[in-house]
Formats: structure tokens, C-alpha cells, sequence
């Protein structure tokens, strides 16, 4: 499981420094040339924020790449569950290490107020990132059996 979070941990940093080069100071990609769906059922999914045609295809994208070990072993429950608990990790991690290295805001700003759309917080993060901790560690611990 060590060597499984130090190359979470390698991904993690690579995709927050991508995505800081690709929206810069206007997260949530507010300001590229795609489409936003900012009403309806939709964004409950999504913790009250757009779903914007960038986020739905970068993360049929990640989902995609992540599965790829299906097509090497068989699958199962418990590779679902490590997954789909790595996803939910990555996503997490991702979103606050923007924060952390983007020169534009720094884990200063990284606070309710300072984030348009984190909207809803949870003492000193956003909720959406308690529920995915939560998700994220129980689908890991699920599937944690796969990396021994």
C-alpha cells in the first residue's frame, strides 16, 4: 500500500500542476471554450458546482485509464473497489493540491469565502472533500487485499 500512495502521490501532483497550466487562475474551468450545465439535478452530483464539458471528459478519461487493469486480470470486487477508491483519492488530492501550488490563490486562500464554487463547507474544507475522504478510504480498505 506504500509504494500504491507514494505513485498516487507522484500522479496527484502531476495532474494539479496540468490542470493549474490549463484553467490558471479561473478555477472550475471557468473561463475555457466549453459547455456548462449550471441548473437542474445535475449539479447535486457535483456539490453545487457547473458540470462543464472539461470535467465530464477529463474524468470519463481518468475512470477509463484507471480500468485499464481489467483487461489483464480478471475482475473482481475488491480490483473495483481499489478503483474506484483510487479515482476518488486522486480526485481529492488533486483538487488541493491546485490550491497549493497555484500562485494565484496557495493554501492561504484555501478557505470558505475565498473559492466561488466551493460553496459548501466542513469546518476547514469543502464538503465534498469529507465525502470523498470517506469514500476513498473504504474502498481502498476494500480493495487493499489486491495489493498484497
Amino acid at each position: 500500500m506504500i509504494a500504491f500512495q507514494v505513485f498516487v502521490f507522484i500522479l496527484v501532483v502531476i495532474f494539479a500542476n496540468l490542470e493549474i497550466q490549463i484553467e490558471g487562475k479561473d478555477g472550475w474551468a471557468k473561463n475555457l471554450p466549453c459547455w456548462r450545465i449550471e441548473k437542474g439535478w445535475l449539479l447535486k452530483l457535483s456539490g453545487g458546482r457547473p458540470l462543464t464539458g472539461y470535467h465530464f471528459y477529463l474524468w470519463v478519461f481518468l475512470s477509463t485509464i484507471a480500468h485499464l487493469p481489467v483487461f489483464f486480470v480478471p475482475w473482481s470486487l475488491r480490483l473495483e473497489s481499489l478503483i474506484l477508491g483510487f479515482l476518488a483519492e486522486l480526485l481529492l488530492l488533486e483538487d488541493l493540491f491546485w490550491f497549493i501550488f497555484n500562485p494565484h490563490y496557495g493554501i492561504k486562500n484555501f478557505r470558505k469565502g475565498r473559492i466561488p464554487w466551493h460553496k459548501r463547507w466542513w469546518g476547514p474544507l469543502p464538503d465534498f472533500f469529507w465525502y470523498l475522504a470517506a469514500v476513498s478510504i473504504l474502498l481502498l480498505y476494500l480493495g487493499a487485499p489486491i495489493l498484497q
